[in-house]
């Protein structure tokens, strides 16, 4: 019994459901069912094309093998050669195969909210989550993704006590889902006179940005409050209130835009974030009751959780949850952070893949 191609079977059945779902005419007046499945169709459309591989595959072997006792010896030797080539493809297909019918998270295809905190160390934590912030910039930039800042807080000393801002593209969850978590910095302070190195951390917050049909929020139970604008944005801004600030009263969950074009793009902004917010914090919620399931991941998006320590005197990152250490960091400071994340990638869908055979 081929379970591998059971489990594949389930997947065509199901994308065929979904097409059939899709062609139904009634649907155009349902958004949300027709986006939810289209989503899903879109998430099994790899695995569907790699059933007709395999199906392909299994028959192509079954086919040489009923040749293999043919009497013809050249029919013969042909038998023998394509079944040596096909099973030799095999194994690797099987294995790409596994790591496709991982559970997706089905937040990889979505855009996303980070917000970058100084956290121990005073000044010093301000300065590295501006370090942070660049470092993240540069990567977004090399990825050919979008950054739009939602809010800016800035130290004097430097760097930004909060900074918040949104990540557009291409599947940037699924990339930067594990940065969440306390960055730890050693290196001398500029304001060191004695040269000794001091340990200061900044914290990462990645949020995956909600659409309407994801979480309903209530009009009744947001507060609106506009205010006027302390950030940039030309001398005419700090004139009118053009900021506003949204509470989800449920929850006490804020958010804040200050940095659009006008009252109308901030409250749009805001709202966007705020039903990020409050996502995320349900979110939180379902994932702390699976607790088995929360730990078998790479991070698990607490922020209290120490990830990874950034050594400036000699040039390493330590990436703390898979024991990945690169004596690279003034890279990684301009934004290489591919085989940081690659690593991450690879490592969470090894545990997963264990997982699911245990």
């Amino acid at each position: 019994m081929n379970t591998l191609l059971d489990r594949l079977e389930t997947v065509a059945k199901r994308y065929d459901e979904l097409t059939q779902i899709l062609m139904d005419p009634d649907i155009a007046n349902d958004v949300k069912r027709m986006t939810e499945a289209s989503k899903e169709q879109s998430s099994l459309e790899k695995a569907y094309g790699m059933y007709k591989e395999y199906k392909e595959l299994l028959d192509g072997i079954e086919e040489s093998k009923l040749l293999l006792s043919d009497s013809d010896p050249d029919i013969k030797e042909m038998a023998k050669m394509e079944y040596e080539e096909l099973e030799k493809k095999r194994p690797e297909l099987e294995e790409r195969i596994q790591l496709e019918l991982i559970p997706k998270d089905p937040n990889d295809g979505k855009n996303v909210i980070i917000e970058i905190r100084g956290a121990a160390g005073g000044d010093e934590g301000n300065i590295f989550a501006g370090d942070l912030f660049r470092m993240y910039s540069k990567y977004i930039e090399n990825q050919g993704w979008k950054i739009e800042i939602e809010e800016a807080q800035t130290s004097e000393a430097g760097g930004y006590s909060l900074i918040s801002f949104n990540v557009k593209g291409d599947s940037v969850y699924s990339k930067l889902k594990y940065e969440s978590g306390s960055h730890r910095v050693q290196r001398v302070p500029k304001t060191e006179s004695q040269g000794r190195v001091q340990t200061s951390t900044a914290t990462v917050l990645v949020m995956p940005e909600a659409e309407e049909v994801d979480v309903q929020i209530e009009a009744k139970d947001l507060r609106i409050d506009t205010y006027r604008s302390s950030g940039a944005g030309g001398q005419h801004i700090n004139k009118t209130d053009s900021a506003v600030r949204i509470t989800h009263i449920p929850t006490g969950i804020v958010a804040t835009s200050q940095d659009g074009r006008s009252q109308h793009d901030n409250r749009d902004k805001a709202m966007q974030s705020l039903r990020t917010r409050v996502y995320e914090h349900f979110r939180e919620i379902e994932e702390s009751k699976a607790g088995a399931e929360r730990k078998s991941k790479v991070g698990t998006g607490d922020r209290a959780e120490k990830i990874r320590t950034y050594n400036y005197p000699q040039n390493r990152v330590t990436d703390h949850r898979i024991g990945l250490t690169i004596q690279q960091l003034d890279k990684i400071m301009e934004g290489k952070l591919d085989d940081i994340i690659e690593a991450l990638i690879n490592e969470d869908q090894k545990r997963k893949l264990e997982g699911e055979q245990n």
